[in-house]
């Protein structure tokens, strides 16, 4: 087997074992899809990166909702997985420790999104901004919004994407190192109190030893709240 194709089938069994959720860690998927295709040696790089595992699993994830769409009125639920497929590996992201003494990814996002709930526990869209706003750390820590951003496409509404987007720039602003115009920009915009608050939670969100709760309870309540929110339209 060629090398190209033994990658492409790695990453595709990888992203097949996260999406049924017979593993959460993207290494762990990596070899055992390697090793479920072949005890041969493997080199280097014939093994996918984490990125291409994820856009595998994006495109699974999708493909499956439009598939099964019609017969299972519950797909949000495949939606809310593939976004604790994106936080669960951020558990080994680390951060530098002079910004962020609370050390790895997945814990600052837990953070963030239990202040978030204690301030907006009704606002869907900014809770899981709060929570996933730093996911591209794990893609592509150098422009983790951008990164970020692209691998969340189609699945977040546009205010949330808005949010993840701009709670840099809002960070910037409040430590006045963003420009006049931007400054403007943020403080017109209709949905300004709820950038402050995600920039406020992202700065607070940073204390060791704080209890929070597991990555699978926040996405429940979120999901919970989705269903609430559906309910009343």
């Amino acid at each position: 087997m060629d090398l190209d194709r033994l990658r492409r089938e790695i990453c595709f069994e990888a992203a097949r074992l996260m999406s049924t959720r017979k593993e959460t860690n993207y290494t762990r998927a990596k070899w055992r899809a390697a090793r479920s295709l072949t005890r041969s040696y493997i080199p280097p790089e014939a093994l996918p990166t984490d990125f291409e595992i994820r856009q595998s699993l994006q495109q699974l994830v999708a493909a499956d909702g439009e598939i099964r769409a019609d017969a299972d009125a519950n797909v949000e639920n495949r939606r809310f997985h593939f976004f604790l497929s994106l936080l669960l590996p951020l558990d080994r992201v680390r951060q530098d420790l002079h910004y962020h003494p609370e050390g790895d990814v997945l814990y600052h996002s837990l953070q963030v999104f239990e202040l978030a709930r204690e301030k907006y526990p009704w606002d869907e869209e900014l809770l899981l901004a709060a929570l996933l706003h730093d996911v591209g750390k794990g893609i592509d820590p150098m422009d983790h919004i951008t990164a970020g951003l692209a691998v969340l496409d189609g699945y977040i509404t546009e205010r949330t994407r808005w949010l993840i987007e701009n709670h840099g720039l809002a960070q910037r602003v409040h430590n006045g190192t963003a420009g006049v115009r931007a400054k403007r920009r943020l403080t017109n915009s209709e949905d300004s109190e709820a950038l402050d608050a995600l920039a406020e939670c992202d700065r607070e969100g940073r204390l060791p030893g704080r209890v929070v709760c597991s990555a699978e309870d926040a996405i429940e309540y979120i999901r919970q709240l989705s269903e609430e929110n559906q309910g009343d339209e």
